[in-house]
């Protein structure tokens, strides 16, 4: 383990000197700055009294987004599985929101509900499909021997529930939130960044670039980063807790 991590830290300071070295060849803050001036906007960015404001308000317009798509996804994915021709009705649905771009989702989404919400609308609906999908699959995925023994032996609905059919579907889950979690966070960015709430990373993006404050855009971006990451290590964290005894072998599905 010791061996792992003195490998990722080399990793990890090797870029950083190909970063420096390519700000330097570069030589215009303008155009790229190096990890050393991001640094510096980021600590001076965490002085302003705003700066924590503005992370939570973020925060939070994706994370209910997310959840509330992870949620609809689950329910409509459980309840399509159940009922195939539930599935077929909301089909064009899922294909149509997996297809049309989210440039146009933002325009529309502007003219509903106002820039406040947008974030919250873009980032649920390019998860609820992501979700749908791979939930339909868990579940189908389930053991046909485990579900015959379950009926043989007249196990209650919670138990099958518990022991057959959550290890199937967590895999998948897992598998699709980890795409979700990323996608939720990129489109969720790139919607404040058009539609400008007041209070969001995407406001700070968009100066940045309006006053070609660089190494105020890296900073921000680093800090997405960071953001994003933690977040989609507490959700695969709880997720894996649902169901410690998962099938061997973590699937995926999720159609384009």
């Amino acid at each position: 383990m010791k061996r792992i991590w003195i490998q990722r830290g080399f990793i990890l300071l090797f870029w950083i000197l190909a970063w420096q070295l390519a700000a330097g060849i570069i030589d215009n803050s303008i155009i790229f700055t190096g990890p050393f001036q991001m640094v510096r906007a980021l600590i001076l960015q965490i002085q302003e009294a705003d700066f924590w404001a503005t992370i939570a308000a973020s925060f939070g317009r994706i994370c209910l987004g997310f959840f509330g798509a992870f949620l609809c996804g689950l329910l409509l994915g459980c309840a399509a599985w159940r009922l195939p021709l539930l599935g077929e009705i909301l089909e064009p649905f899922m294909v149509l929101v997996r297809s049309v771009p989210v440039a146009s989702f933002v325009i529309l989404a502007l003219i509903w509900i106002g820039s406040n919400y947008l974030a919250v609308l873009i980032a649920f609906l390019v998860v609820l499909p992501i979700i749908y999908v791979n939930t339909k699959a868990g579940l189908s995925a389930a053991d046909p021997e485990l579900l015959e023994m379950a009926q043989v032996f007249r196990a209650s609905v919670p138990c099958r529930i518990r022991m057959i059919y959550l290890p199937a579907l967590v895999p998948y889950l897992k598998t699709g939130c980890r795409t979700a979690l990323g996608m939720s966070w990129k489109s969720g960015i790139a919607a404040e960044v058009i539609g400008l709430p007041s209070s969001s990373i995407g406001e700070q993006l968009y100066y940045s670039k309006l006053y070609l404050d660089t190494a105020g855009l890296f900073a921000w971006t680093f800090v997405i980063i960071l953001i994003s990451a933690f977040f989609e290590r507490a959700v695969l964290f709880f997720l894996g807790k649902l169901a410690p005894q998962e099938q061997k072998g973590e699937g995926s599905y999720y159609e384009d």
